[in-house]
């Protein structure tokens, strides 16, 4: 008997427009766990190499974990993989919500979605029966008027609904996927790989819960997590959510300013987390079964920047890309910004960082008013970033290239390609290298891009000494280092949040750091939740095997190393605060990711061997790639 897990894969051609369940074995669960590790599996046995992210061959899968959906903290999680419209590589991103528990009580681990539908359509899921619909009628509505047709046209308020929105309609190339109108798969484009597929949206709902191995240790889990909230590292959040970290990374110099030019803005008071939960806070949401309720709700119900609480409220990375990154110190701006991008279905980071980068060349004189439609693009103008999230959403006027993203834009328009703050396409976000060095080794290495969930950041090691020490982390080192020990903590942790986006539980509740859970009693929980017998080692083998399959998938596509870059503006000092006259240089970023590919087992060029797939039972993949 399986537990935890339904043992079934629904695979839909929109093609044919047929649906079939796959049924793995156990060895297959507990090889790959789920998420990130078996959507890239499906990606590289369905995608051939070269295809095209906004073809019918790309590969969508939506994968939950064999833990999904237990009653505990932190476990209602969805990776959502194809190839990225952004990079051209791996795409790669986490949601949480109702929707993935959701999914697992309808009877399936995750969907395999291939082809492209004739006509628009969604996926609607229930107990087991999957089917396709019509969905022409909610093609280019917003996303909360699309959840609210589904829900009436269904008679059942409680279907959860995952959907791409009018912006990857339209062709933004980092549209995001959204379920409850405010969370998102936001990063590298996955809702625009769904909108080239004409798919609109799944709905799921169901009642059946899988069988746990161990009911009493999920139940003593829960409680554990419960009792010891205030008291963990994870209190600020549940209070402040994750915009309580402004404050912190203004008075550490690392919050980004300007398009990068500066670590401290003079705006940061008025946008922090401490300002928003005493002025528009309206409620806290949180996720299925979930104590700590990180989720901001926000509502403005007057002047020029009104907030529906539908939409949520923004987190810490769209506070920095909307309001410091443009500096912009209006919290109803960016507030309004962030409703924007969830009607709309898009990534906050990419979108509030290319408007930055507009910003910046506007300011440099290298666009002009006539190449913004006569708006007044400087640094701080408030009505104007508001605006152009519009415009790109509607891909009209200046929005239309923006929509592209800032690398793509600045190749377009011929203008501003140093100011791009990037790797692999995928703008930077509001963590600073300068500030914390390790992040310019992952943000580079990074097989989707930069991204600053892929390892534990530097102050984090140091901090919780007894939790570090279960990854074999022992050598805290200063945070303005990149040496050996730095690249160690690096990879170990990125191998710890590879794992955590593998078995699907979020990064604020399971870490080695300041986190509500600990690894240890992550490994209790797949113990409590499937009977297995695993160790953290084991789990840890599935955090590397999950970046080696990244990393074999962009080999795949023909680009290693060289596509592990920093952009010229790292290497330009920083202005103002405790990161005044502070750059990452290139030397020591290149010392460090050669570093980075011993460690990792590698080749020079950073693709994985045989020698190391083969350890990791991926011999099938270095087939794949003629090693």
């Amino acid at each position: 008997m399986a537990y935890g897990y339904n043992g079934s894969i629904l695979h839909v051609d929109l093609t044919d427009g047929t649906t079939e369940a796959e049924r793995p074995d156990a060895g297959f669960y507990r090889r790959y766990m789920g998420g990130s590790a078996m959507g890239t599996y499906y990606l590289l046995k369905n995608t051939p190499a070269g295809a095209d992210p906004l073809g019918p061959e790309n590969t969508l899968s939506l994968m939950l974990s064999v833990i999904t959906g237990a009653p505990f903290s932190g476990q209602s999680r969805v990776t959502a993989t194809a190839k990225s419209p952004m990079s051209d590589l791996i795409g790669d991103s986490q949601a949480g919500g109702f929707w993935p528990a959701e999914l697992k009580a309808a009877g399936f681990d995750g969907i395999v979605i291939r082809g492209k539908a004739p006509h628009p359509v969604y996926l609607w899921i229930q107990d087991g029966e999957a089917e396709l619909r019509d969905a022409a009628h909610l093609w280019g509505r917003f996303t909360a008027d699309v959840e609210d047709a589904i829900r009436d046209e269904l008679g059942d308020a409680r279907v959860q609904v995952m959907q791409c929105g009018p912006a990857a309609e339209r062709g933004v190339r980092y549209g995001a996927l959204i379920n409850a109108a405010s969370r998102a798969n936001g990063r590298t484009g996955m809702g625009t790989v769904m909108a080239a597929k004409n798919l609109k949206a799944v709905a799921v709902r169901g009642h059946n819960r899988p069988a746990l191995a161990d009911s009493q240790a999920i139940r003593d889990l829960a409680r554990w997590g419960a009792d010891n909230l205030d008291d963990s590292g994870l209190a600020a959040m549940s209070a402040m959510g994750t915009a309580q970290v402004t404050l912190a990374q203004q008075a550490a110099g690392g919050l980004p300013t300007r398009n990068w030019s500066s670590g401290v803005f003079e705006g940061a008071d008025e946008i922090s987390g401490q300002t928003m939960t005493t002025t528009i806070l309206k409620e806290r949401d949180t996720c299925f079964a979930c104590v700590v309720r990180c989720k901001r709700v926000v509502e403005i119900t007057e002047g020029p920047f009104q907030v529906d609480p539908r939409y949520g409220g923004p987190e810490y990375e769209t506070i920095a890309t909307m309001g410091s990154y443009c500096g912009v110190s209006d919290l109803a701006a960016i507030s309004r910004a962030n409703q924007l991008c969830n009607m709309y279905a898009m990534d906050t980071i990419s979108c509030g960082a290319t408007i930055a980068w507009a910003m910046d060349c506007f300011e440099r004189g290298l666009l002009t008013l006539d190449d913004t439609g006569g708006i007044d693009l400087r640094f701080g103008n408030a009505e104007a970033m508001v605006q152009l999230v519009e415009m790109i959403g509607e891909r009209q006027g200046l929005g239309l290239v923006l929509g592209e993203g800032s690398a793509r834009a600045a190749d377009r328009l011929e203008v501003g390609r140093e100011l791009v703050v990037a790797t692999k396409n995928q703008e930077y976000p509001a963590h600073m290298p300068q500030a914390k060095r390790s992040m310019a080794l992952i943000y580079s290495v990074n097989p989707f891009g930069a991204d600053h969930q892929s390892s534990q950041h530097d102050a984090t090691y140091g901090s919780n000494p007894e939790r570090m020490a279960e990854l074999g982390l022992i050598d805290p080192q200063p945070g303005d280092v990149l040496n050996s020990e730095k690249v160690r903590f690096t990879l170990y942790t990125q191998f710890f949040n590879s794992l955590v986006d593998s078995i699907n539980v979020c990064q604020f509740v399971f870490g080695p750091a300041w986190q509500l859970y600990g690894p240890s009693q992550l490994v209790d929980a797949v113990r409590g939740v499937t009977g297995w017998n695993v160790s953290l080692w084991e789990l840890m083998k599935v955090g590397e095997r999950r970046l080696n399959l990244l990393r074999a998938f962009n080999a795949r596509e023909g680009v290693g190393s060289e596509a592990d870059t920093a952009p010229p503006k790292l290497h330009i000092p920083l202005s103002g605060g405790p990161t005044d006259g502070v750059a990452v240089t290139a030397e020591e970023l290149e010392h460090s990711m050669a570093v980075y590919y011993r460690m990792a087992g590698w080749d020079s060029s950073g693709r994985p061997t045989r020698a190391k797939l083969e350890e990791l039972a991926l011999g099938w993949v270095a087939d794949e790639l003629g090693l």
